[in-house]
Order: C-alpha cells, then structure tokens, then sequence
C-alpha cells in the first residue's frame, strides 16, 4: 500500500502546471447535446404556473448571483405582459461583488430594471423585497382592486437557486417564523406547485412557491454547464469529470487560484487530472482496487477520481474556492 507522501509525490511528478506553456483560451464540449438535460416534471410544472399567472399580482423572479445572464427561462420573460417583475439575484455570497455594477447594467438593457442582489441564508438584503414589491404593485396599471387588501405573488426561477430559502428568509424578518418550505441542495426538490404561504403581515402578502423551471432546448452547451455548475441540472446528467474540468478552466480564466493553495499544489495547472490527484490525496479520497498478478489478487490503494471531481465541485458551490460570476 503506498503512503500518502508517495501518492503526492507521484502527483507532482505526473504533469507540468499548464499545456502549452499557459491555460486554455476555449473549452471543448465535444458532442454533447444539452436538451436532454431537461426533466419531464419541470415542464408539468411550467404549464401549471402559466395557468395561473392571472391570479399573480406580482413575479418574483430568482436566480443565481453567479450566472445572472445565463438560463433564465425565455418562457417566463415572453408571459410576464405588463405585470410587475423583480428579479433577485440570490447567493451574493458567493459571486464576484465586483461584477455587481456590470451585471446591473447588462440586466438594464436587457429590459430588466428591477434587481435586487441577496444571500438568503444570512437573510442579507431581503428586507428590500417587500416594500419593493408593494411599490411596483400599487404603481402597476393592472392593480384596479382597490377593495383588496392583499399581495398575492409568485416565486419563479430555475431549479436549486433558492426560491424556497428566499420564502423562508421573509418570514424569518417579516412574521419571525421558521421554514414554511423544504429546502435542498439538489435541483427539482420543491415539486408541490402552487402552495400560498403567507410572508409579511403588513402589508400582507402571500407567495406561491413553485418547481424551477428550466427551458427544453437551452442556449447551448456551455449555458447548461454553467446552471450544472451552479446546481440547476443535476450532475450526473451532465457528468462531474467535465463539469470539474470546465470549472477549472473557468477558474483560470479569471485567475482565481485558490484551488492552488487549499490543494497544495505548487503551481496553477490546466490538466485536470493532474489537479484531481492533488484534490484525492488531501483529502483521503482513495479506493482499494484488486489487481490480479503472477501470485494472485494484490489489494492495492488508488486515487478516486470521481470522488475528487464530486469535492472539487461542492467547494466550490460552497465558496471555498473564491467568489466567482460565471457570465
């Protein structure tokens, strides 16, 4: 059995830094067809909220911090009419602040002028939503009721971008109650479409959770594997060794180097195989493999790859790796 010191140096000495003398300019996708990234129950979903988008004051439109252009649904934007529209941008935490300004006015011209960023897990920023809301409502032209004395509005987003963390943080600040609904790290968990749940007294407002919707035929590939990064398509319909290997391109791309130091690897890389071998032996990622020789079957221990691109990925989710805006 080799020892951990062995493995590292056997690490070190497989693979210069980077190809060529410096990183990748373009990823390859090779021939993936992201259409089949797409779950069955997420269109079920769609065609309940659009039959009951009329009963909708307001939509609450949320998405990741960290892909703010990429993925939000076309089907959503061509039914919100003349309805009242914001767009929250949650996870702040973990996106690039500087890009904040950028992102803003990308989003402006785009026709979306309403945004607002948030960490629903530390309820950062939440506190804008409701009375934002209740001025884009009351200024609405459709909003003809003056004998009601409530909001009803709907949550709307892909899938795993915290629409349900974002119910739970109102109510914790507005109604100082605890979790109303389930919430997951993995995409599609909220499957029970249109649920009223009451988020602020005064003025009183009720939202509609709902199934992340994500459209049939995404843009294109790289599209679908920033919303895999992300969480919004499920990691083994997209598959880990290139997700881990696209995010590694895009970490070098915008020089954030911190893989480097948590890893202990002793210069940037490129290969992500000579990256992955780094991520299993710092972090015990191993696996007994019986090979058979001239005296038998020898038990010998061998990096697992697989491991090493699934942590290589939550680390990232989790902030660990910097922050990063993928668009």
């Amino acid at each position: 059995m080799r020892s951990w010191v062995g493995l590292l140096r056997a690490a070190a000495a497989s693979g210069p830094c980077s190809e060529s003398g410096g990183f990748r300019t373009r990823f390859d996708f090779g021939s993936r067809d992201a259409a089949s990234w797409f779950p069955g129950h997420m269109a079920k979903g769609l065609r309940q909220m659009r039959a009951s988008l009329r009963r909708a004051d307001c939509l609450v439109e949320v998405h990741d911090a960290r892909i703010p252009l990429s993925g939000r649904n076309p089907v959503l934007q061509e039914v919100l009419g003349i309805r009242p529209h914001l767009l929250v941008l949650n996870k702040m935490d973990l996106a690039d602040p500087h890009q904040q300004s950028r992102v803003l006015e990308q989003l402006r011209q785009q026709g979306c002028s309403h945004v607002v960023f948030t960490d629903c897990q530390r309820d950062g920023n939440v506190k804008k939503i409701v009375p934002l809301v209740a001025k884009l409502v009351s200024s609405s032209p459709r909003y003809h009721r003056a004998e009601s004395i409530e909001y009803s509005i709907m949550v709307i987003g892909v899938p795993n971008v915290g629409k349900s963390s974002l119910i739970n943080s109102l109510r914790r600040l507005h109604l100082k109650k605890g979790r109303a609904t389930a919430v997951g790290g993995e995409p599609g968990v909220t499957k029970a479409v249109l649920t009223r749940i009451q988020v602020c007294e005064t003025p009183l407002m009720y939202l509609v959770d709902t199934p992340g919707v994500l459209p049939p035929k995404l843009a294109d590939v790289e599209t679908g594997m920033k919303l895999a990064l992300c969480g919004a398509i499920r990691d083994h319909l997209v598959g880990e060794d290139i997700m881990a290997d696209y995010l590694l391109y895009v970490l070098n791309q915008q020089q954030q180097f911190g893989y480097m130091e948590r890893y202990g690897l002793p210069e940037a890389s490129d290969n992500i195989r000579h990256v992955l071998k780094y991520v299993a032996v710092t972090l015990g990622k191993t696996q007994k493999v019986k090979v058979l020789t001239g005296t038998g079957n020898v038990n010998m221990m061998m990096l697992n790859y697989s491991a090493a691109a699934y942590e290589f990925l939550r680390a990232f989710r989790a902030g660990r790796l910097g922050r990063l805006t993928l668009d």
